[in-house]
């Protein structure tokens, strides 16, 4: 179930806020132009599922998501267990991509179709942890601070939506505060 959990940025074991209540969770985003909202489950999304039959099976969503925004470009992203040292090897170079504080020149927009991932949204003086799952449609406000954590064992799948081919370039901000705050799997196995 998705999951917010608000912490002062200079305190990252003060919890000011945790909730699994959907309701206060948009609100306390949009209160910070940040829009979170859920699409019904269309797919159950497996290693063999196609982005294209990903993609097919939330087209009038993905459609109007796009002529409301301007977006452009959609494509997927996801990782799925998979034995092997590999595997693990890639998983944890993906997960380490934006572990780090970054943000980017358009508006980062992500639906989960598949599994949990955490957007850190560093909002002024607070950071906003919200633990997306299957279902889950979050739009973060071009400029913002923040960073993802995919999760030990990545699994998830989700559609991206851009303005431009380049919009998911991170602009890292060399500030080291994402690895003060909890990982993912900490945030959920604190219940």
């Amino acid at each position: 179930m998705t999951l917010l959990q608000i912490m002062p940025d200079d305190a990252p074991d003060t919890v000011l806020l945790r909730t699994r209540d959907e309701d206060v969770i948009a609100r306390a985003l949009r209160e910070r132009s940040v829009s979170f909202t859920r699409w019904p489950r269309r797919a159950e999304v497996t290693p063999q599922t196609s982005s294209e039959e990903l993609l097919d099976a939330y087209r009038a969503e993905v459609d109007e998501l796009c002529a409301d925004q301007g977006l452009r470009l959609v494509d997927t992203a996801r990782l799925h267990p998979e034995e092997g040292e590999e595997w693990r090897e890639r998983a944890a170079r993906a997960r380490s991509t934006f572990l780090d504080e970054h943000r980017h020149a358009e508006d980062e927009v992500r639906f989960f179709a598949h599994g949990t991932g955490c957007f850190y949204l560093h909002l002024d003086d607070r950071v906003y942890a919200v633990v997306c799952e299957a279902g889950d449609l979050l739009s973060v406000p071009a400029g913002t601070r923040h960073w993802f954590d995919m999760g030990p064992v990545p699994d998830f799948c989700a559609i991206r939506f851009f303005e431009k081919e380049d919009g998911w370039v991170g602009d890292f901000t060399q500030e080291p505060i994402a690895g003060r705050f909890p990982r993912l799997d900490a945030l959920l196995r604190e219940g």
